[in-house]
């Protein structure tokens, strides 16, 4: 008989209406407790019963979460704000749309409706092994089974694969790594501020999550300073759909080109490891050189060193090394176009 799935286990629910009550049930439930923002990622978790918290605290009736304001230097965007707020708000368009850009290649329109910001960077490894309930390193296991000689592993990581072989599946965590965003944080020591890109952490530092977040602690908002305002952005995102489909790869970047030469460049990648990857060596060996096909070419051959694939995306390491190619010189073209 078949075993079905679709019916959620028993929990208790909260719904506070304030960060500092959201935040009182977190500490008080502990490792007990569930944060559920738009409910997407949570709902695959729990209508498969893989996850069984006893207690959900859902943030959707704290209204000091949503919403993009403009600060001093920037925006700061609430983590309960959805993905298709982010893509319509006119600042954002105007300033930061490398964040629009990717916000509206994830999933549909009806998801962007429902799912937040905080929830895309925040959300879940998507490895089929994992989602399905098999004990693999990083549900607690010993295995890795999409790294073995029979796995599955078209979708995995070809960088910084330790042990774990699934990826982060987020669109906008490389947009808002490419801006230098900051995620401020709500934690039982007072309010943290991190960069974007330690936000996330990679199976060498914990196996069994995706970011820093640990029970009782809260994404509360991610702040954009005016740095990259106005730059020439370039996002790109292959996937097998065009609606709904996570990433096999994406690549955001940011640049300030004047005469032709690059001043700066903040680039960043997803879907080729655990956390989205700032590709650092890539900025210093373009920053000073022409924004053109052949400073491309070079960025992405350096892009995929060390790349290892396994057996069935080995079609990754040319696809990444070709997303970073366009990243540069694709920006040129439309800039020379304009």
């Amino acid at each position: 008989m078949a075993v079905i799935r679709d019916v959620m286990p028993a929990f208790e629910l909260f719904q506070p209406n304030s960060i500092a009550d959201a935040l009182k049930l977190l500490q008080q439930h502990g490792e007990d407790a569930w944060v559920m923002a738009g409910g997407l990622d949570s709902f695959d978790w729990l209508k498969d019963r893989i996850k069984k918290p006893k207690v959900v605290v859902d943030l959707s009736g704290i209204e000091e979460l949503k919403g993009v304001r403009t600060t001093s230097d920037g925006i700061e965007i609430g983590a309960m704000t959805t993905l298709t707020e982010v893509v319509k708000h006119p600042v954002i368009r105007e300033k930061y749309s490398l964040l629009a850009d990717g916000a509206e290649l994830a999933a549909s329109p009806q998801i962007r409706n429902q799912g937040t910001i905080g929830g895309n960077v925040s959300q879940d490894a998507r490895c089929w092994y994992y989602r399905a309930g098999w004990p693999c390193y990083r549900a607690g296991g010993n295995i890795c089974y999409a790294d073995t000689p029979t796995g599955r592993n078209r979708e995995h990581a070809i960088l910084h694969a330790e042990r774990c072989v699934a990826v982060n599946p987020s669109d906008s965590a490389p947009a808002l790594i490419a801006l230098d965003a900051k995620f401020v944080l709500r934690t039982p020591k007072g309010e943290q501020i991190v960069d974007a890109e330690d936000y996330f952490v990679g199976p060498d530092i914990d196996i069994t999550r995706l970011h820093i977040l640990k029970p009782g602690d809260l994404l509360t908002a991610i702040r954009i300073p005016s740095t990259w305002a106005g730059a020439q952005f370039y996002f790109e995102k292959i996937r097998d759909r065009n609606v709904w489909d996570f990433p096999l790869l994406n690549v955001a970047s940011a640049m300030r080109v004047s005469g032709g030469t690059i001043e700066s460049i903040r680039i960043a990648v997803n879907a080729a490891a655990a956390r989205p990857l700032r590709l650092k060596a890539v900025e210093d060996a373009v920053r000073g050189k022409a924004a053109t096909a052949a400073t491309g070419e070079m960025a992405g051959k350096l892009a995929v060193e060390g790349a290892v694939p396994l057996q069935f995306n080995a079609y990754k390491i040319p696809l990444m090394r070709n997303l970073v190619k366009r990243a540069i010189g694709g920006v040129e073209e439309a800039k020379w176009a304009s």
